[in-house]
């Protein structure tokens, strides 16, 4: 299962709280694909396939294939290979040159900063390990504001991750939520929201950066209400209610 933590270190027990709670995954949306993180990983992830005895294609095949099935590759190694997961965040998240590639970008920053924390709360839902969220979070100057990390946690055996509703349902769980109608969530895996909306998650949207989305508009797809923004900055736009207004 997966677990959550809050930015002082401690696991999260939540008491009653009537706010919203806003989602933001972490890798690739509160940081541009352009640092090329994914790249990185997936050299890595392959890389470690191979060393399984897979020949250069296969690893690629299989970590395509279980990146898409179960949302995530280490799920599906788990699972089919039976290695250790905890071994695997060493030798492919412990190894990537975050320090290297991600820029902290503060208008990142105070679009957080600007979020009315007496209307929402804000946390991270990832499928990362928690210390490599907690690696991104301190290195984009974002760790202090967010209240809490939802993580895979690799320790435990048949661990869930996005997009599966055992994540989503844990996800509220931990933070104390009955209601999905108070959840707000950004993703940059279209799969992960469709996810979350079909559970009731109210306010979902799908992070397509700029040269993905043309001319840069937001996007409301009809069947089942799914926002698309090219920026994290036009959530200023799409979810007015939970900012801070400025004079």
């Amino acid at each position: 299962m997966g677990d959550s933590i809050t930015a002082n270190g401690y696991v999260d027990r939540v008491l009653a709280d009537d706010r919203v709670l806003v989602w933001f995954d972490i890798d690739n949306t509160l940081y541009p694909a352009s640092a090329k993180i994914g790249q990185e990983m997936g050299v890595r992830i392959r890389a470690y396939v191979a060393n399984l005895g897979f020949s250069s294609e296969e690893a690629d095949k299989l970590a395509t294939r279980y990146s898409k099935q179960y949302g995530l590759a280490l799920r599906g190694l788990v699972r089919h290979h039976a290695i250790d997961p905890l071994d695997f965040d060493r030798k492919v998240d412990g190894m990537l040159p975050l320090e290297d590639k991600l820029k902290f970008d503060p208008s990142v920053r105070k679009l957080l900063e600007d979020i009315d924390r007496s209307k929402a709360r804000v946390w991270g839902l990832t499928n990362a390990f928690l210390p490599h969220a907690k690696r991104v979070l301190q290195i984009l100057k974002l760790d202090d504001l967010v209240e809490g990390i939802v993580f895979c946690d690799y320790r435990v055996k048949d661990f869930t991750c996005k997009p599966e509703a055992e994540y989503f349902g844990m996800a509220m769980k931990q933070a104390g939520l009955s209601d999905p109608s108070k959840c707000y969530f950004v993703d940059d895996n279209r799969g992960h929201v469709d996810a979350a909306r079909a559970l009731g998650w109210a306010k979902c949207v799908h992070f397509c950066e700029r040269e993905n989305l043309e001319g840069e508009k937001i996007h409301t797809e009809r069947e089942n209400g799914v926002v698309e923004i090219a920026t994290l900055e036009q959530l200023r736009s799409v979810w007015p209610e939970i900012f801070v207004k400025h004079p």
